[in-house]
């Protein structure tokens, strides 16, 4: 072997000895010697075959894995002096801590908890802590007092992975990678432990009484549920809080905050509200409404109005809303979507409980559905880009979802009936109550074995067409689906505006039951404006501000029946997907508003003699049943309930005289 291998050698060489060349001693067994020629200091050998780490100790060497985020986005000339982009990286936390102190300041209390922000597992100096002060009275001072709180702000899905998988029992990494969570006890909301605080404001304003979804409480008790919910979150090591906003629309979104025990609940948020730029971020300031979810804690039973260990409360005045005693994550979801169905109204928006899509011209359709209607199926259409799933604004701007985010049904879900669902369950995304193989942790959807509501939470972005930003121009299709069972309603009707109002606050549609003799027969469900558990207004508000919007902008109302025909469940058969498809295309593309149509009985509807692809015979319920008796004697009962139902509408006056509620009145059925 050549001599360069001295010790003068910027490298180390390394050869096998039975090559051309002096022949070398073998090695053990025979086998040839690896001969080394290193470079050494004083006697050691040193390998110089890479450069070494620039690090003394193990921590040390961990510290240089992770670099610090970006501090900051470019500063704006036109920044006045004291805003948060004139501000250094040090004084904005402080300004962060502060305000996150006061929203967790007790009122009995002269300052807020004393906050860090950070994990408290991790080693750190001493922190840099900030209060509020408020000046009410003191008591003498408490445990919680003397301790810090380490706030986790505005977490990554990463950062917010790591936290649930080593701090919370039954949290997994599925798979495909998304977090496979549990919500505990409750796997569902609890309508009956959701409150609503009565004074004299929405005394006056809420929809109260029978039908409503809004149970009173006084202000006191909330505010003993508040208190208790912030004790516990102050008693706690560490916080999450998320600062996020609702609605796309720049000019209408809502500021929110969410503080929350529980990473699950965290990264459930990050996906479900719009995440803020780091720019947004840093000019976040004071929010709009915050939500103190105290889920693991449980109310106090003998607090008033208290009727089990589960409370959800809202406070309108104080933009604050309260959970104990449930850690279902929906509860968060649809608090907020409630507390816009009174914000935005009273901007002159109209908050709607819809899915809604776009076409490659510009034109908008809103679908509204109960449970089971096809309203998430519907408005996924390849064809056509998403706004959104579930939850949007109609202001004088167009069309805007509320929610950064979709939280889909879960159950006997599979890549060929909802590729885009399936495919988005990936690193990012909660999936609740599901359960999976123990080795190869892939999930199976058709297991209950925990709850029927599986439940996953996804960003919007996650879905290929999504348009982001999600907002588009005025609808010019709005549809109203109904799964009817009773199979009397036609597959498609044209509404004035009339019999739209009338239907959207209806809200109709029919679901199997069964029987305790075990014979099924259809059961009609009735939710106003099609999320009678999540409006604050009367109904009829809702709906003058539709009819007022779509006369306006020259939308067009549309029933679609996307269940039974030919007879009831049991004796006729499911209107095919392909034809409600053809239907649902044939009102994007126009060609419906140009049909010849006749008018059925009853319930007055307008119904088309012809559809592309569609056979005539099913367009006309009454043709499609062979027993016609039989036919006139289901027609005449769905009626008779849609009349009872509406009766707890028709006694209110919207406007100054009651002519346009006497209008929807008589766009009901007449028998």
């Amino acid at each position: 072997m050549a001599s360069n291998g001295s010790a003068n050698s910027g490298s180390e060489e390394f050869t096998f000895s039975n090559g051309p060349g002096p022949v070398a001693s073998s090695g053990r067994n025979g086998l040839p010697r690896i001969e080394t020629h290193q470079k050494r200091h004083n006697g050691i050998c040193h390998d110089d075959s890479s450069a070494p780490v620039k690090a003394q100790t193990i921590d040390e060497l961990h510290s240089l894995q992770k670099k610090r985020s970006a501090p900051t986005t470019p500063i704006k000339d036109s920044a006045e002096p004291g805003t948060f982009s004139t501000l250094t990286e040090e004084e904005r936390h402080k300004l962060q801590l502060q305000s996150i102190s006061a929203s967790l300041a007790s009122l009995t209390r002269e300052t807020g908890p004393k906050l860090v922000k950070g994990d408290p597992a991790k080693k750190s100096e001493a922190p840099n802590v900030s209060h509020v002060v408020h000046h009410v009275p003191t008591i003498s001072v408490s445990d919680s007092a003397l301790k810090f709180t380490h706030v986790l702000y505005n977490l990554s899905p990463a950062e917010l992975y790591e936290q649930a998988i080593k701090y919370e029992k039954g949290s997994f990494i599925t798979s495909t990678g998304a977090l496979a969570t549990l919500s505990g006890a409750k796997t569902g909301r609890s309508p009956r432990d959701k409150r609503v605080v009565k004074d004299e404001t929405t005394g006056e304003e809420l929809w109260w009484g029978k039908g409503s979804p809004n149970i009173e409480m006084d202000e006191h008790t909330f505010m003993v549920n508040r208190e208790r919910a912030v004790d516990y979150l102050n008693s706690l090591d560490k916080v999450f809080v998320n600062d996020q906003f609702l609605n796309w629309d720049p000019e209408h979104r809502i500021k929110v905050r969410i503080v929350s025990a529980r990473a699950y609940h965290s990264l459930f948020m990050h996906n479900m509200c719009i995440r803020p730029t780091p720019e947004e971020l840093e000019n976040f300031g004071t929010p709009d409404f915050t939500i103190y979810n105290a889920g693991q804690f449980p109310c106090n039973r003998y607090t008033h109005y208290m009727t089990s260990s589960t409370s959800i409360d809202l406070n309108l005045a104080r933009r604050e809303m309260i959970i104990l005693g449930t850690q279902y994550a929906g509860e968060m979801k649809k608090g907020l979507f409630g507390v816009m169905h009174y914000l935005m109204p009273k901007r002159q928006i109209l908050s709607l409980h819809s899915g809604c899509n776009m076409g490659k011209d510009g034109d908008v359709a809103l679908f509204f559905g109960l449970s089971g209607t096809g309203k998430t199926t519907l408005s996924t259409d390849h064809n056509r880009l998403l706004i959104g799933d579930d939850e949007h604004c109609w202001s004088e701007n167009g069309v805007s979802n509320i929610e950064g985010g979709c939280y889909a049904k879960c159950i006997d879900l599979s890549g060929e009936k909802e590729p885009d669902i399936f495919n988005a369950i990936k690193f990012g995304t909660v999936v609740e109550n599901v359960v999976f193989d123990e080795h190869t942790r892939e999930v199976d959807y058709t297991d209950k074995s925990v709850t029927e509501n599986t439940r996953a939470a996804y960003p919007i972005e996650f879905i290929p067409n999504a348009k982001i930003p999600c907002v588009g121009p005025h609808p010019k299709n709005v549809i109203l689906l109904a799964c009817d069972a009773f199979g009397v309603l036609p597959p498609v009707s044209k509404l004035n505006l009339a019999q739209t109002m009338y239907h959207f606050i209806s809200g109709y549609t029919a679901l199997v039951a069964g029987t305790e003799e075990g014979v099924k027969e259809p059961r009609a469900t009735f939710s106003a404006c099609f999320g009678a558990a999540f409006i604050m207004l009367h109904p009829c508000k809702y709906a003058a501000m539709l009819a007022e919007k779509m006369l306006k902008h020259g939308a067009t109302g549309w029933l679609v029946n996307t269940g039974w025909s030919g007879g009831s469940y049991g004796s006729g058969s499911r209107i095919k997907l392909q034809y409600t498809r053809k239907i649902i295309d044939a009102i994007h593309s126009g060609s419906l508003l140009n049909a010849n149509y006749n008018k059925i009985d009853v319930f007055g509807l307008d119904i088309p003699t012809e559809v592309e692809g569609v056979p005539s015979e099913i367009l006309d319920p009454k043709n499609a049943w062979s027993d016609k008796k039989a036919y006139q004697e289901t027609l005449l009962k769905l009626a008779g309930l849609f009349k009872n139902n509406f009766e707890v509408f028709q006694n209110y006056k919207i406007g100054k005289d009651s002519k346009l509620t006497d209008e929807i009145v008589a766009a009901g059925p007449i028998f």
